[in-house]
């Protein structure tokens, strides 16, 4: 019987994947420049390693994310630009996170020209859980308001400031919330867009530091 698959699993032995990957020369990654077709390899290749050792039920286009079971999502991203894109759910995740955690793959990918293959090399490999998948400049200009004695007005203010797409009645559902249960500070930055444009570079930057990012690798 295989064990199943839990969060310091999946943590181990991303650092054993991402160790091993970056030995391994492959001919099928020569010469692609697309970001998505990497991420969908690597992705790919991570889920067939943990297959050959835990039970699990792997994610579909249809639950949304990789790792139901665990509410964990994989990113890979290359360390030249460090973001993805994901769902656009509603703007409450940029305030209280994205609903799942993330384990991000950050590689620089190096081609062999003399023998047509090319190598991933992993840089990093970090977990963030996901009380601080939120916008950072979102959240942490709310906890600014609501440490000044801020109101339901200066949430809604802010909102508006910070674009983001609510309409009247969902903004003051929000701000309600909000002045009930504040929320963490989030290290994502995250554009808006019809899918959200999530960005990694804080998250590089303050893995080891904050609690809830884990410099993995």
């Amino acid at each position: 019987m295989k064990p199943s698959l839990t969060i310091d699993f999946l943590q181990e032995e991303a650092r054993n994947f991402a160790q091993l990957e970056s030995t391994s020369d492959e001919e099928y990654l020569y010469g692609v420049t697309d970001g998505k077709a990497v991420g969908t390899y690597l992705e790919h290749k991570f889920q067939e390693y943990l297959h050959t050792k835990y039970n699990y039920s792997p994610g579909s286009s249809a639950k949304g994310i990789d790792f139901p079971s665990l509410n964990v999502d994989m990113k890979v991203t290359s360390t030249k630009q460090p973001q993805s894109s994901c769902p656009f759910k509603s703007a409450r995740q940029k305030v209280y996170g994205l609903g799942y955690s993330l384990i991000i793959f950050i590689y620089d990918k190096i081609d062999n020209n003399g023998q047509n293959t090319s190598r991933l090399n992993i840089l990093d490999v970090i977990f963030v859980r996901a009380e601080q998948t939120g916008d950072y400049q979102t959240t942490v200009g709310i906890r600014r308001i609501l440490d000044n004695n801020g109101n339901m007005d200066d949430i809604l203010a802010f909102f508006d400031e910070r674009m983001l797409p609510l309409d009247e009645i969902q903004a003051q559902q929000l701000a309600k919330e909000i002045l009930r249960n504040p929320p963490d500070i989030g290290y994502l930055t995250i554009s808006n867009a019809l899918q959200w444009r999530l960005q990694y570079r804080r998250v590089i930057g303050e893995a080891g530091k904050v609690p809830g990012i884990m410099r993995i690798l």
